[in-house]
């Protein structure tokens, strides 16, 4: 299947998220006036790494993001990778991705997993205890949330699932300027070992302790790059045929040669 990738590689208002939400909407329209089936956005778009403030900030139980962005998928008859928001639960402040098919209906809630304590996330966010599969009409995929793609095996865990193997992993990210080539080198490893086209949307700008460094991808499941951003603020487009997954996977059987009897995953 022929796919349709925007990817809204932005900065972020600084704790500001009704600024936030409108520039996305502008970039939603755009997405949508050319074509894209889905459109992915960046971690923590809303509020950027305003940690301090996320009691104030954070969306209570995802109401305001969960109305706000399905009636723009509805309108725009786009699928949505909103990228991540902080959710605040009476068990603490998530990290916690939404995606929204066509009709504005949740396909995945998903919280990030593994914490990055260089940010100081774990002294005010909670960790997410479920993964990140989910399907939109362009089959089976998988979500991640920046710091998850250093964790191969917890990767590896989504793509063995056994009910559904998914054909792409979405990852969002504001990953910092000065491990930007460790971000495009983990990227394109995660896209080989697994054999799934990888699209990751990372942000740009900076923040008062932070330079994003951007470089969003679009990876084929060999490993090559189709789509990269640089440094600035832009909407990205790539095309991808899905189908593309079965035949790499054919060709070499990296999940029909795993010796489970080696290894637990």
């Amino acid at each position: 299947m022929e796919w349709n990738i925007a990817i809204a590689q932005m900065d972020i208002a600084f704790a500001d998220p009704e600024k936030n939400k409108a520039r996305v909407k502008e970039w939603i329209e755009q997405a949508a006036s050319k074509a894209a089936d889905i459109i992915v956005l960046p971690e923590l778009f809303t509020t950027g790494y305003a940690l301090d403030q996320m009691d104030e900030l954070a969306d209570e139980e995802g109401v305001d993001t969960i109305t706000y962005f399905s009636k723009l998928a509805r309108d725009y008859r786009i699928n949505i990778v909103a990228g991540s928001v902080a959710k605040k639960t009476d068990d603490g402040i998530f990290n916690t991705m939404y995606v929204f098919n066509r009709h504005g209906a949740i396909a995945k809630e998903y919280s990030k997993a593994h914490l990055f304590r260089l940010m100081n996330e774990e002294k005010y966010l909670s960790e997410g205890q479920e993964g990140g599969l989910f399907k939109l009409e362009s089959g089976p995929a998988a979500g991640l949330i920046c710091y998850d793609i250093r964790f191969p095996e917890w990767v590896r865990t989504q793509m063995i699932h056994p009910k559904m193997t998914p054909n792409t992993l979405y990852v969002v990210a504001e990953w910092p300027a000065p491990r930007i080539e460790q971000w495009r080198s983990l990227l394109i490893a995660r896209a080989i070992e697994n054999q799934c086209f990888v699209v990751a949307c990372n942000r740009v700008g900076s923040d008062p302790n932070n330079e994003f460094g951007g470089k969003s991808l679009v990876i084929d499941p060999l490993g090559n790059v189709i789509q990269e951003g640089d440094h600035t603020e832009q909407l990205l487009f790539a095309t991808i045929e899905t189908d593309d997954v079965h035949e790499v996977r054919e060709n070499i059987p990296v999940f029909q040669d795993r010796r489970k009897d080696l290894y637990r995953l």
